[in-house]
């Protein structure tokens, strides 16, 4: 995808920091080592690689803030789940919060709309190029309708949601991924560091193409 004026795209990745339940997150790892990359950052356009807290409170302001300041064409959020079976391409935002859990602040929102009156909304990203370059470098990919009830939903929902105006970039979608290997060895689709980054830099390069 090339920017406005053809320029080169405008790319925002994003993860979540450590939440209730999981003292560690393989997508906070992906961001640090996408920063660390230089090669990356210069060859797919302008990217640029953010942890967000999980807060629902602070969430949608930090969005705003990236909207103005970056202006992404191209935004990409990455999370936790433990259910995922290797990198799970969200279709589908759920304009619903169902959190079974409270954030890192405490906060527990009852079940609601995220927006009243908005429709569920499909992930913008090419999530065939995305599903094949994975499959082809021998990297587990599987596709999901269901982001869950927490910030992982609602991150997506606000980014792909014209009622929020806050960040607009025109594609958007979310990508979750099992948890690191280090940390849960136990877990059968546990991933080692390097093919979480090696996959995350793939889904970048399909986005940016």
């Amino acid at each position: 995808m090339r920017g406005s004026n053809s320029r080169p795209p405008r790319i925002l990745v994003t993860g979540f920091s450590v939440f209730p339940g999981a003292p560690v997150n393989p997508t906070e790892h992906l961001v640090a080592a996408l920063r660390a990359d230089p090669a990356l950052l210069a060859s797919h356009g302008e990217v640029r690689a953010e942890v967000l807290p999980v807060e629902y409170g602070r969430v949608p302001g930090l969005l705003e803030a990236l909207g103005r300041n970056f202006a992404p064409d191209i935004a990409i959020h990455f999370g936790l789940s433990a259910k995922a079976t290797g990198f799970t391409l969200e279709r589908l935002a759920r304009n619903a919060i169902a959190a079974a859990k409270p954030d890192n602040c405490g906060v527990l929102p009852p079940p609601a709309c995220i927006f009243d009156g908005g429709a569920d909304l499909p992930s913008t990203l090419p999530l065939d190029e995305i599903a094949a370059r994975l499959a082809g470098a021998g990297l587990p990919v599987d596709w999901s309708d269901d982001a869950g009830g927490y910030l992982c939903n609602y991150l997506f929902y606000l980014s792909r949601s014209p009622a929020f105006a806050g960040l607009s970039a025109p594609m958007a979608g979310f990508v979750h991924v099992p948890p690191l290997r280090e940390a849960e060895p136990a877990h059968p689709a546990a991933m080692p560091p390097a093919e979480l980054v090696r996959g995350a830099r793939l889904v970048v390069a399909a986005c940016a193409a």
